[in-house]
């Protein structure tokens, strides 16, 4: 059975519960140095409605042709469930998609820095 059922699409930015935090968010920005994709980039972790964003300037030029910032990731925490979220940007729909489900940083942190489908360092 496909996990892909049960995860949501949002247009607005996703919402968390007792996040941000100043731990969380330098272990965030030290994680993705190790990232596999886009190395040469220096991409920025922001603090925005409760949740952590990740925004990289755009080398690729698929979704900027500019180059400019675009959202990479927004990682929440959900109180409830105990475990956190991470969703990734649809940019063609300007929505937000959530990719999967972790009860520890570390691994949802793990994910995002391989992204072997190329679904977040676009």
């Amino acid at each position: 059975m496909s996990i892909a059922a049960t995860l949501s699409r949002r247009t607005e930015t996703p919402a968390c519960g007792r996040h941000p935090n100043e731990l969380d968010l330098m272990r965030i920005t030290r994680a993705i140095a190790r990232r596999a994709r886009y190395r040469y980039v220096d991409p920025s972790v922001e603090t925005a409605d409760d949740g952590y964003l990740i925004r990289s300037p755009c080398c690729s030029r698929t979704i900027d042709p500019d180059g400019g910032e675009i959202d990479v990731a927004m990682l929440c925490w959900d109180e409830a469930a105990g475990q956190w979220s991470l969703f990734r940007k649809d940019h063609k729909a300007a929505c937000w998609i959530e990719d999967s489900r972790y009860g520890r940083l570390a691994e949802l942190l793990e994910r995002l820095n391989a992204d072997p489908a190329r679904l977040f360092w676009q």
